[in-house]
């Protein structure tokens, strides 16, 4: 009996584990289940800048699939992946906290904040990151907010 309740357990965790994959593959900004349009979220910490990822080096995190440039990188990812995650599932931060809306990004233009990944749409003369640079705690805090309200 009692190997039944555990087997019983497991499989809620894992419908738990895949409804929420299912969420945030949903809600993230993915090009065909991929974040950041194939950056590697890793050189954005470690080299400050924006470096395309390898198809043949990608790693799945919570149903979301990430491509690095190196192994060493893919490793740093995976012993913690949560310390990489672009912030609001890779949407614009600025979009976000302004009107809650999901906004696509430009990979080279992003900030890192407490140690996390910011991404902003930068495009026809419009770079976001420099309206959310002018309020980024009042932006970042509503951000914030918008982003939970989506994804539960």
């Amino acid at each position: 009996m009692k190997k039944v309740a555990i087997i019983i357990c497991v499989l809620f965790s894992l419908n738990g584990f895949s409804q929420n994959a299912n969420k945030l593959t949903s809600e993230f900004n993915l090009e065909k289940k991929v974040a950041i349009q194939g950056y590697d979220p890793v050189t954005y910490f470690k080299q400050s800048k924006a470096v395309k990822g390898n198809k043949e080096l990608s790693a799945v995190f919570e149903g979301v699939n990430y491509y690095f440039s190196s192994s060493e990188n893919k490793e740093a990812f995976l012993k913690k992946p949560s310390a990489y995650e672009p912030q609001y599932g890779g949407w614009c931060a600025f979009a976000m906290g302004d009107s809650g809306e999901k906004v696509t990004v430009n990979p080279y233009t992003f900030k890192i904040i407490d140690g996390k990944l910011y991404l902003f749409y930068n495009a026809y003369f419009t770079n976001t990151l420099k309206s959310w640079n002018k309020d980024q705690d009042n932006l970042k805090t509503k951000a914030d907010v918008n982003w939970r309200k989506i994804i539960n």
